[in-house]
Parts: C-alpha cells; structure tokens; sequence
C-alpha cells in the first residue's frame, strides 16, 4: 500500500485560489433580481460612513451568513480572499467594526423600520412567483435565545435548558404554502410572554399578504391558547388549530366521548367545550394513543387501558383525522428552528447593545429568506427540499481557482466534483431569470417593540460599560 509523500514543501501566495465557488451563482442570482440596486434605492437612513454604501454593508453581512461563516469576526476571513471580493464586487470588504457600527444603526426603530419595509416588499413578491395563491398557512412560535454575557435587553426568563440564564424570546411567523419563508419576527425579552405580541404580530403578517389570498390559518403551540386570542382570528375570519391545556375540567370530558378507531393505534373523537371565560363554546378535537407497556415476564389476568392525550381547538371545517394530520405538519416548525439556532446564526447575538442584536436578528432573517428564495427559484429540484447545509455543501461551498487568460474571468473547478450538474443546471436558471420588480406594498412596516416605558427599565436595569 503507497505510504505517499513523506516531505512536501509549503507556500502560501496563490491569489486565485477560493473554497466558496458557489458564491458566483448566489451573486448572479442577486444580480438577476437587482438587489443591489433594489437596496440602494430603499435604505435610505442616516449613515455617514462614504467608504461603504448601505447595500454593499448588507451584502457584506448576508454572504458570511449564508457561506456558513456565522458570527461577525469569523467573516474577517473574506477580506482576505480576493477571489470572493472579485465575485462579489465587494472589493473593500468591511473591518468587523465597521460591521457592527452599521449593525447598531440598523437596529435603531427608525432605521429597522425602513429594512422591514424593503424585506416585507421582496417577501410579498416571492410569495407569488412562480404562480398566484390564494391561500397561506401561519406556523407561530417562540423559542429562548441563551445569552453568555450582559447583554442589554436579556432578562431571566423561562428557559428550560438554562434555568435561571438571561436570554432572549424571540416570537417567529412562517408561511407555509409559499415554501417556509420566515414571514415576521421580533426580538423579545425573555420574560415577554407571546401573547402580548401575537395579535399585533398576526395581523400584520395578514396585512402584506398579496391581494389574491383569500384563506388564512394558524397553527401554534399551547402557549397561545387563550380566548381572547382565539376569538382575535375568529374576528379576523382567519382558521385556526392550537392544541388545548388538558386542565381538570377539560380532562372529565375524555371519558364520556365516543372515539373512532384508525390506524396505528390512534382513536379520535370530537365535542363542543367552552371553558371558564370564554363568551362561547368551541369545536375540539380529542386524540389518544395507547401507552405502550413494558414486556414483563408475569403473565397478569386483569389488563387497565392507559392512554396519551392531546386536545385541538379549531374552527376549521375539517374531518377529525384531516385536521389531526394538518396539525402534524407544524412539526417542520421546529426543525426550522433548531436549524435557525444551530445551523444558521440567528441566536449568536454580536455585542451588548439591544439595537446591534435586534438589527443583527432582523438582518439574518433576511439572509435566510434570499437563500430560500435562491433555492425555491433556480435550484433544481432535487435540491429543492435540500437543509441549508446540504445546499452550502453541494453547491456554496465548493473549492475553484480563478484565472482571466485574454480578460475573461473563468473559474475552474475540481475534475471530480459530483454535483457538477446540478451547479450548471442552477447557472442556467439564473440566467432564464427574469428581472423581479419589488413595487410598494402600500404595507407599514411593523416591528415588535414594548412600551416607551418598558424600554426605559430596560436601559436602567442593563449593566453600565
């Protein structure tokens, strides 16, 4: 068997050497749909930074976040390879200072505005490419961002994997029909329960939708089971499916119901309960799955039926097993968070300041929705489906070197790449690409923030630097 080479001598100097060759399909992906421009024409805030144009500082912080770089310093790195600068145009890739100046000048309420504004217009846009819908589905839900440090805005809430560690509880919208595109999100305290923000949340989630949709419905967890929410989409005319706190008075009712038989052990039945508070009654759905006992070697004469419960509420006209099922699918909600938190740097806060976090979680948002967008638009299909890091390393991700022999740039990759493909199928979709016009929406921008008062506390309590 070949020992191979025992001496191999080093050099470093190689400028046209890149391990991120899919940059090129991500930068004529955004040069198709004129995003450059598109962000010039729209962040229009108060910058006084000449070196860098807001839209080049948004570029520079959307590609480490999607080539899988993640935090800030760590992005560094890209100011050194001149194959991605030459790429991307970026010539002048920012100092992570610079980055986290703008990220602070992002996330001030004025400025964050405008961003949600430009990132409301592009959703509402692909939501309707490539045909027209007349429908959306809204998975809702929170989850805790742990934080290491004092940071401004982190309070000690509930957090079940840290107890007693300040973090963050963000409250996240995504719509399902048009491909799982983060739809609105805002940055919370950790103590902020998501009800004080669901409604205003909702509604503005249905305020941008395009004009053609005409059914609306929620999925969400337990925690947004209350009344007074419930009666808000009712009042809407908007569908809904939440699943019910088993309380005592509810848990009665299992016994008398008259349950339907499918398969793998699951019975359903179905009845009207109006709790304490509510002004009606309401439809919900009873699900239960035997428990399965543990083999015991002693045979027993009498056997007791024991069972796992789950409650839906809903007022969404649907057979018991369908609506059951529909609900299932909200599962995909909690993958796309863990993959936020641990494969996406959404939970990885850049500093102290409150504005620098919410700017920094708004902006990799957005991130996330281009890359979607990319995929849902000229990646084939058998990548369409694809987890962001199977997409980085199929198509992001992949090592080339550049060379420009008579003036013509020409990247040359590896001989035995085996999604070479899929690559040239993604470079000519782009090129079929048509130029998108992001128009205005006429939609005001909304961004989850708690009372002037609230705010000021929350300044007062957070550590001085």
């Amino acid at each position: 068997m070949s020992r191979g080479h025992t001496y191999v001598n080093l050099r470093f100097g190689s400028g046209h050497l890149t391990h991120f060759a899919g940059v090129v399909l991500l930068q004529q992906f955004i040069r198709q749909i004129q995003l450059r421009g598109f962000l010039a024409e729209s962040l229009r805030f108060d910058w006084r930074n000449t070196h860098y144009p807001v839209s080049d500082l948004i570029l520079s912080l959307v590609y480490p976040v999607v080539l899988g770089l993640g935090r800030i310093e760590t992005s560094a790195y890209l100011s050194h390879n001149g194959v991605f600068q030459y790429l991307t145009g970026l010539t002048r890739y920012p100092a992570p200072t610079t980055l986290r100046r703008f990220l602070s000048r992002l996330g001030q309420p004025p400025a964050l505005r405008v961003f949600e504004a430009m990132h409301d217009r592009m959703r509402r846009r692909f939501f309707a490419h490539p045909a027209t819908r007349t429908s959306a589905v809204f998975d809702l839900d929170s989850t805790v961002f742990s934080v290491f440090g004092q940071q401004e805005g982190a309070v000690v809430g509930y957090n079940p994997r840290r107890v007693g560690r300040r973090s963050y509880q963000p409250l996240l919208c995504v719509e399902r029909t048009g491909g799982g595109d983060a739809w609105a999100g805002s940055l919370r305290p950790g103590d902020r329960h998501v009800l004080r923000d669901a409604q205003p949340l909702i509604a503005h989630a249905i305020e941008k939708l395009p004009r053609g949709v005409r059914s609306v419905r929620v999925r969400a967890d337990a925690a947004f089971y209350d009344g007074r929410f419930l009666s808000y989409l009712e009042g809407e005319s908007v569908g809904y499916a939440i699943p019910a706190r088993a309380t005592r008075p509810l848990a009665n009712r299992f016994g008398g119901l008259t349950y339907r038989a499918f398969k793998g052990n699951v019975e359903i039945a179905e009845m009207a309960y109006r709790a304490m508070g509510w002004e009606r009654e309401r439809r919900m759905i009873v699900v239960r799955r035997p428990i399965p006992e543990p083999p015991s070697w002693q045979l027993t004469l009498f056997k007791m039926g024991r069972h796992l419960y789950q409650v839906i509420v809903t007022n969404l006209d649907l057979e018991p097993l369908n609506l059951w099922r529909f609900y299932n699918e909200r599962a995909t909600m909690e993958l796309a968070i863990r993959q936020w938190k641990y494969g996406w740097p959404l939970a990885k806060s850049p500093g102290r300041d409150w504005a620098m976090n919410a700017g920094w979680f708004h902006l990799v948002l957005f991130a996330f929705n281009l890359l979607k967008w990319f995929q849902r638009c000229v990646v084939p299909s058998e990548l369409q489906r694809a987890t962001i890091p199977t997409l980085r390393e199929r198509l992001l991700c992949v090592p080339a070197s550049l060379r420009r022999p008579g003036g013509k740039a020409t990247m040359t990759l590896p001989a035995g790449y085996p999604y070479r493909e899929a690559f040239e199928q993604t470079a000519q979709a782009i090129r079929r690409l048509k130029p998108m016009d992001f128009s205005a929406t006429g939609v005001e921008p909304w961004i989850s923030q708690w009372s002037a008062a609230e705010e000021d506390s929350c300044h007062k309590s957070s550590p001085k630097r």
